[in-house]
């Protein structure tokens, strides 16, 4: 056997040893976070991504406060489904990074999704601005200024890895839309299924409904956190202006493990 040949064995063993510690580790984070025993320590990162002064100065001013809104709705709802702690999340704000997370690959293949995941994880292990306790979940929040008046790209949660990223708007304006996105996210990385259509962006009925028995089904008052949206009419509906206006169903419940 040449020597070539033993190198290439050995790259792949190794290869295979450390996806093995990856799945490994992403597992046993996945149950701790959601055996809802300890609070979730989850870490957002502002990033300025239009690199504009107006949006630099909406970071400056960013406080741990500015996101309570996360921490108040998965309490309330946590309770709604009979969890006894009293703070499910902890929610804190680390510096802001100066440049942005690694993008995926647009139509990728599965192998394609899994280098850029393990690429995501490496980045964010090396990008880490936070000086505290380690995250059990990191945001990375992609700030970007409504002059713009771009449309900005999907966020994204990763469950293996435990990763966010969230696309949102620098203004007072759209802070608490922004906690309703982070949310979503967040819960994604607990294991929450995306409850709409992915062609159309519309609820689907009735996990993907706040209150799918509700007589007339038609408008809702509140949206789904995994439907994003608040159904209006059948093929309208709109983005819920904070999170007052939505609720954990039960398919999510199940989903993150507060419910069997």
């Amino acid at each position: 056997m040449s020597q070539r040949t033993l190198w290439g064995k050995l790259r792949l063993t190794i290869l295979i040893l450390v996806l093995l510690v990856v799945a490994l580790n992403a597992w046993l984070s996945q149950v701790r976070s959601t055996d809802w025993q300890e609070s979730l320590w989850v870490v957002i990162y502002p990033i300025n991504s239009d690199q504009r002064a107006d949006t630099q100065q909406f970071i400056n001013g960013l406080s741990d406060k500015d996101f309570d809104d996360i921490e108040q709705f998965v309490s309330r709802e946590a309770k709604r489904y009979g969890i006894v702690l009293d703070q499910p999340v902890e929610v804190y704000l680390a510096p802001p990074l100066p440049k942005d997370p690694p993008k995926p690959p647009e139509q990728s293949s599965i192998l394609e999704s899994v280098i850029w995941s393990l690429h995501l994880r490496y980045w964010a292990w090396n990008n880490n601005s936070w000086q505290g306790p380690s995250a059990d979940v990191q945001v990375y929040l992609r700030l970007f200024s409504p002059r713009n008046h771009q449309v900005l790209e999907h966020s994204l949660g990763l469950q293996k890895g435990m990763v966010g990223v969230v696309n949102g708007f620098a203004s007072k304006d759209y802070q608490r839309q922004n906690d309703f996105i982070i949310v979503h996210e967040l819960l994604h990385t607990l294991g929450a299924t995306d409850k709409y259509d992915l062609h159309n962006n519309q609820p689907i009925w009735p996990e993907g409904y706040a209150d799918p028995n509700l007589s007339p089904l038609l408008p809702q008052l509140q949206a789904e956190v995994m439907g994003g949206r608040i159904p209006v009419e059948k093929r309208f509906s709109v983005i819920p202006s904070s999170l007052e206006d939505v609720v954990v169903g039960d398919e999510t419940a199940k989903e993150i493990n507060w419910i069997k």
